[in-house]
């Protein structure tokens, strides 16, 4: 079942969102070469303290950090260790905060060092307009299946991959709720999009068009099977009566 978020509850998920988005601009900005990446998670935790949230993601089914870092060929859920960032890297950030009870879920991707790469910056760049052109559709009333096959078909006119594997979802007072909001699919069906429902859409593409991704030696870190570069962007999304509302932007 698909929870409809009251107007109250949208207006705490709206305040939640403003601080997260805050909070992953301010990550991003201290994301510099050779910076350890539980410098990044150290980080995270005193803007949570300073903003009075919670971290969503610390504990969740085990996760031991506050926010993900993934680097290059790895997609999601990176542990923040020891490893420094080095310039040039394509670094994916992916945070959630508990704010008054609710959950907002967020992720950016960007190059470390902010060298130009043309084939990098690309690839940000489609998965972003992936994300644009699948919540460009929502309205009430409209099939989840509309979104996926939104955002399957930017990332594939330019020949990146979907990763079939990892899916967006609902949020709101848990982390993951229903639905499974696929990154790929056919307009016209899933559930039917309802005004007050919150989603969290997600793409998550490959630089080679590849699909696949494979669980790393740590058991937590998704990696593309084949190597290649992967980029993810992420926004919590408020379904309304003739559109939508980026909550955490």
């Amino acid at each position: 079942m698909i929870i409809i978020k009251s107007k109250e509850e949208q207006d705490i998920m709206r305040q939640g969102g403003k601080i997260l988005a805050q909070i992953l601009a301010a990550l991003k900005k201290a994301a510099k070469p050779d910076i350890k990446k539980k410098e990044l998670d150290e980080l995270a935790n005193r803007l949570c303290r300073d903003y009075q949230v919670e971290p969503s993601f610390k504990g969740y089914g085990g996760y031991p950090n506050s926010v993900c870092v993934s680097v290059n060929d790895e997609v999601v859920h990176g542990l923040p260790n020891d490893e420094i960032l080095n310039i040039g890297d394509l670094v994916k950030l992916d945070m959630g905060v508990k704010y008054r009870g609710f959950h907002t879920d967020s992720a950016l991707s960007f190059v470390c060092g902010n060298v130009q790469d043309r084939q990098k910056d690309h690839l940000i760049k489609n998965c972003e307009q992936s994300f644009y052109s699948g919540v460009g559709v929502i309205k009430d009333g409209i099939h989840l299946g509309d979104v996926s096959a939104e955002i399957q078909k930017t990332a594939e006119k330019e020949g990146y991959g979907v990763i079939r594997m990892l899916v967006g979802h609902g949020i709101g007072q848990n982390v993951h709720e229903d639905p499974h909001i696929p990154n790929y699919g056919n307009s016209n069906t899933g559930p039917m999009l309802k005004t007050g429902m919150v989603l969290a859409i997600e793409p998550m593409i490959t630089f080679d068009g590849s699909i696949d991704v494979v669980l790393d030696d740590d058991n937590w870190t998704y990696k593309s099977r084949t190597g290649t570069l992967c980029a993810h962007y992420e926004h919590t999304v408020l379904v309304t009566d003739n559109g939508y509302e980026i909550l955490t932007k």
